[in-house]
């Protein structure tokens, strides 16, 4: 990769994630890393209480970007076929005709995906994995690029389905909005006091751009010394005696992939441990089983399932020696 190219991503990328901050307050790192969620071609979970910004920031994302979006709402009816799509008769043509799916579309989201039967559920596990959907027996390519953005409510358990582990793997990252901070809460107020800025964004960029700076991510330098870091620290998930299921090796390839992509958005042709310490609580907490010997923490208060994998990350992170040399060519 020479330096104009990787230039000229930065610049591209940049341009992406400033767009999307004309709509959303205060979400710079949630921003960057779905950037690197497209980059690797991987699916992002967001997690977090109703309101919180995160059907605009997909919106916000595709429309800068000109990607097909749609939005599915999950719910208990819903059914596979639903996503997918189904052949149905046309009597004109006097044969059956495949209609697809919502799934035929660049940016998915999938909104309160714990609402769905696993039946449901796990009608996406083809579709993320393979970028694909088969019905009856014909088998039918998904749109590139393809990006499934899930939400679900965390403080609401009546009426869901818990995505499993098989599910959760097909996750690139887990992320959260969060709360704004009182100032974010007053620039919020002040954007949004005459109109909705997210009807006048502009596209700054094109699908063949962000396909071939996939291309890009893919040729950025790791240094065997950060391999044997990635390892090892995904190893360390599967010998904690903390964790009941550990990291798989997909989970290892994602944390791979996603370095790079994040090392191509900040503007460099080789990876550093920086790069995977930033990245080692989204891509790997969702993907660890945890013992739930305790729902509390030290200070006393409740700790999601989530919340005590990503102690566990963070330890994890604490323990294993960082290498120190130089990570460039």
């Amino acid at each position: 990769m020479d330096n104009q190219a990787r230039s000229t991503d930065t610049t591209v990328c940049s341009k992406i994630i400033n767009n999307v901050n004309q709509v959303i307050v205060g979400k710079d790192k949630q921003i960057e890393l779905l950037m690197v969620a497209l980059l690797v071609g991987g699916h992002v979970l967001l997690e977090d209480v109703p309101g919180t910004g995160k059907t605009k920031t997909a919106r916000a994302l595709a429309q800068s970007l000109k990607l097909d979006f749609k939005r599915v709402q999950f719910t208990i009816d819903l059914l596979p076929s639903d996503l997918t799509g189904i052949h149905y008769y046309d009597r004109s043509a006097e044969q059956f005709v495949f209609r697809p799916g919502p799934l035929f579309t660049n940016i998915l989201l999938a909104d309160e995906i714990n609402r769905a039967t696993a039946r449901t559920q796990s009608s996406l596990l083809e579709c993320m994995e393979e970028k694909q959907v088969t019905v009856d027996g014909e088998t039918h390519l998904l749109p590139p690029p393809f990006l499934v953005i899930a939400t679900q409510n965390p403080i609401e358990s009546q009426g869901t389905f818990p995505l499993p582990e098989a599910q959760l793997d097909r996750f690139l990252m887990q992320l959260s909005m969060n709360y704004p901070t009182h100032e974010e809460s007053i620039a919020i107020l002040k954007r949004y006091a005459t109109d909705d800025p997210l009807t006048t964004l502009p596209s700054v960029a094109t699908p063949e751009e962000l396909l071939a700076m996939q291309q890009e991510a893919k040729q950025v330098f790791v240094a065997d010394a950060l391999y044997d870091y990635a390892a090892t620290i995904v190893e360390e998930t599967r010998n904690s005696t903390q964790v009941r299921v550990g990291a798989s090796p997909r989970a290892l390839l994602a944390y791979v992939a996603a370095a790079k992509a994040l090392a191509l958005l900040r503007g460099r042709n080789f990876c550093t441990p920086d790069d995977f310490k930033r990245l080692s609580v989204p891509v790997l907490a969702h993907r660890i089983s945890v013992h739930a010997s305790s729902s509390f923490g030290s200070d006393g208060k409740f700790m999601s399932q989530h919340d005590m994998a990503t102690a566990v990350i963070k330890g994890i992170m604490d323990k294993v020696p960082c290498p120190t040399e130089d990570f460039s060519r």
